[in-house]
């Protein structure tokens, strides 16, 4: 391997290893720290689900991780963050890039969670979705982790005793030199403006050398050509079979995705209240989902209001433990059950369902939507797709369950 990757959730893990495997460059995700006898691959994407674990968790699993990817022979590490920073001011971004650079001898990290695809970009240090401020968007109102400030040098200062510093576009746009120089100026994290996609390009030619960075799937844009890859087809057989789509994201894109699904499909809602309450269990919503035409859907998603009220009742912790419990013990009902195709939205939710498939390994596969490939499960006739809650049109889920399948 010369590429490794620590991702802090499973739909991000397979969104960087997409952009990896775009760039020409073999691929494979893992779940958490990897078996022995890993085949010939250019790159390997550990996915952890510690994004929202308290930071000495998230630290130690990290350094697992680094570990493993440094007997694989990787010179680059990537801390792979969510493209909008997901983190509270209790950390755990900051800590956990502070754990890994000295393991790795490095002095200046950068930081940039921009994908200009997905609408997210960095400028002044800012963090932008689409034409909002983060601290404006969706993600204000995130369960688990709400961002009100969009000012990511200050998001990261009350993470680290590191100096937080700044590479701003101006830097970007006068070429890699300049980035390498700013870089090579103090030890520091440096939030990197990003814009465009060339940005990017400029940004990983830069970090030709660098031993750690961090940012969204974008950072690695740049990185596969350091290597002497370029872009590439991915090969891909899709699996037919009963289908399912599987919903616990309550992000603004997901709501809009299921309301134009359920036009289409049969669906169930698991409201907090009744899994809280014990009022279905894994195999009698597998035993619905079996019953019905098509591939249909099951979903916890909920409004900002409804969320935070089920919340207020039950402990925010519980309900999300409750919930993700219940969507891996639906997985592998399912799986178990010869359910062949399924979409997951919602990074934790995507982390539950890997889990109740007790998965380790996926292979990457063609894209789907920007940053979402089909994957294909290691120890099951089985394929699927994660989604990060805010990543996809709103015909996602058919036309992800169309390519699972290979008719797309």
């Amino acid at each position: 391997m010369k590429i490794g990757v620590i991702a802090d959730d499973f739909t991000g893990a397979s969104d960087i290893a997409l952009t990896l495997a775009q760039g020409g460059m073999r691929v494979a995700q893992f779940v958490g720290t990897p078996y022995e006898g890993v085949a010939d691959i250019d790159a390997g994407v550990v996915a952890l689900k510690s994004r929202t674990a308290p930071v000495d968790e998230a630290i130690a699993q990290s350094l697992e991780a680094c570990d493993w990817l440094q007997k694989q022979g990787c010179t680059q590490i990537i801390y792979k963050v969510c493209s909008t920073f997901d983190s509270t001011d209790d950390g755990n971004i900051g800590q956990v890039l502070e754990a890994l650079a000295p393991k790795l001898g490095e002095t200046a990290i950068a930081v940039c969670p921009a994908f200009p695809e997905n609408g997210r970009s960095v400028y002044q240090g800012h963090l932008f979705v689409m034409d909002q401020l983060l601290s404006d968007s969706g993600m204000k109102d995130h369960p688990l982790t709400p961002m009100r400030d969009a000012d990511l040098r200050r998001v990261l200062s009350r993470q680290t005793t590191w100096s937080v510093s700044h590479i701003p576009a101006t830097t970007v746009s006068a070429g890699v030199d300049a980035v390498a120089k700013s870089l090579a100026a103090e030890q520091a994290m440096f939030i990197v403006d990003a814009i465009h996609d060339a940005d990017l390009l400029t940004i990983g030619a830069a970090l030709k050398d660098r031993k750690l960075m961090c940012g969204g799937s974008g950072i690695a844009l740049g990185l596969p050509a350091n290597f002497g890859h370029s872009a590439g087809e991915t090969p891909w057989q899709g699996v037919a079979g009963k289908g399912v789509v599987l919903s616990g994201s309550c992000s603004i894109a997901t709501r809009e995705q299921i309301a134009q699904y359920k036009t289409i499909a049969p669906a169930f809602e698991l409201t907090a209240e009744d899994v809280m309450g014990g009022k279905h269990t894994a195999q009698s919503i597998c035993d619905w989902v079996l019953a019905q035409e098509g591939a249909p859907l099951v979903y916890s998603t909920a409004d900002p209001e409804t969320v935070k009220a089920a919340q207020d009742t039950f402990g925010r912790e519980a309900v999300a433990e409750k919930i993700e419990g219940f969507f891996a013990d639906l997985a592998k009902a399912l799986a178990d059950n010869n359910v062949t195709r399924i979409v997951s939205a919602g990074g934790e939710t995507s982390g539950a369902v890997v889990t109740g498939l007790s998965a380790q390994t996926l292979h990457i596969g063609p894209k789907i939507a920007a940053g979402v490939p089909a994957l294909r499960v290691d120890n099951r006739n089985l394929v699927v797709a994660l989604k990060s809650g805010n990543f996809g049109d709103k015909n996602f889920f058919e036309t992800a369950l169309n390519v699972l399948s290979g008719s797309s």
